[in-house]
């Protein structure tokens, strides 16, 4: 799943790729909010991105389903 990070007075948003569903994610955003702790989401290859819950201006969740790739067909 892809997720989409604002943050605050940052001109550029973060892009991660994770395996972790959106309820997942949800739940991990909406502890460090009630917190005021960081939000930690680890990555397709294992890394850990940390972002502190207060500086956070915005999260997107794309769709579960991966890319294709090619002209065959599903």
């Amino acid at each position: 799943m892809e997720v989409r990070i604002g943050i605050q007075m940052a001109p550029r948003e973060l892009a991660v790729d994770t395996a972790a569903s959106a309820e997942e994610i949800e739940q991990a955003l909406t502890a460090a909010l009630t917190d005021g702790k960081v939000f930690v989401l680890v990555d397709e290859k294992g890394g850990t991105i940390l972002v502190p819950a207060d500086k956070i201006a915005y999260v997107e969740l794309g769709s579960p389903e991966t890319r294709r790739i090619g002209f065959g067909s599903p």
